[in-house]
């Protein structure tokens, strides 16, 4: 008669233990399975570790301010990092955005670049950084208007093993309101909304009406996002930008910036101290600037 071979199954694993195998399996100090750096370490350390897979990150900054540089270089920095990153843009051209990629990445000026005012050294410059920009995970797309179902067949077409979305800006997300925070606010639920089901990180450049810039400290703050408290209430991550120079010419250090960490879900908040080189539309680190 022939032997019975009882087979065991091990039992799924229940959420709980999901996460304490999760911890036990990554080693200190290396990056989160669900982790997704930003390039810039102190924004990365101040974040636990970088965007998470399933965040709402919300960047808003007055009008001028760099904020749409900054999400370009995250973007950048994350693909150079190895994630899959689509940058859809309802303001610029595919051309102006990468235009935008060549100066930050090549240090030039963006008009030097569209008046080919580069001398030799820039040419080169420019020119390495357009073969590290061509090698790049990164998709560049124009949506006008930004409809939901576009940005879901964008990520399905463009970046099917997606990780990281940037949107700007949430202002050109469409939605079906009139009011302006309330097209804000939809706009923020679709956004969030298209994280979760899709398994990624969303970063989306804002701009902020409510913010003041003559009140007595007009760095940004959560209500000067809008939105009837949908970014407050609904984003995983909030930054702003506040650059001193801006509103009080000739105080502080020009092109020293600070990026408000002004809600952080899954930790602290405070800022990082970065620095704009406005000519070339490129941020860096601080603390630790790129060499």
């Amino acid at each position: 008669m022939p032997r019975k071979i009882k087979l065991t199954v091990s039992p799924a694993l229940s959420p709980v233990e999901s996460i304490v195998q999760r911890v036990d399996e990554t080693q200190a100090g290396s990056p989160r399975a669900d982790g997704i750096r930003t390039g810039f370490p102190s924004i990365d350390r101040t974040l636990g570790g970088g965007f998470r897979r399933q965040d709402l990150i919300v960047l808003g900054g007055d009008v001028g301010s760099g904020k749409s540089s900054l999400a370009l270089g995250i973007a950048l920095r994350a693909a150079q990092s190895g994630t899959t990153t689509l940058f859809l843009s309802g303001e610029m051209s595919e051309e102006r955005v990468l235009e935008r990629a060549l100066a930050i990445e090549g240090r030039a000026s963006v008009d030097d670049l569209r008046s080919a005012r580069l001398d030799d050294l820039g040419r080169s410059a420019v020119g390495a950084a357009a073969v590290r920009i061509r090698d790049l995970p990164l998709r560049v797309q124009p949506i006008s208007g930004l409809d939901p179902d576009e940005i879901e067949r964008a990520l399905a077409t463009e970046a099917p093993a997606r990780t990281l979305l940037v949107v700007d800006s949430i202002q050109q997300v469409w939605a079906a309101a009139q009011d302006v925070d309330e097209r804000i606010g939809e706009a923020v639920r679709t956004l969030k909304r298209i994280a979760l089901e899709q398994d990624i990180a969303v970063l989306c450049v804002a701009h902020l009406p409510r913010l003041l810039p003559r009140r007595r400290d007009p760095r940004p703050t959560l209500d000067d996002f809008g939105g009837l408290g949908t970014v407050k209430q609904l984003a995983d991550v909030v930054l702003a930008i506040y650059r001193e120079e801006m509103y009080q010419p000739g105080r502080g250090m020009e092109g020293a910036t600070e990026l408000i960490v002004g809600k952080n879900r899954n930790g602290a908040t405070g800022f990082v101290d970065l620095y704009f080189y406005q000519r070339w539309l490129r941020f860096e680190d601080m603390l630790e600037p790129d060499r």
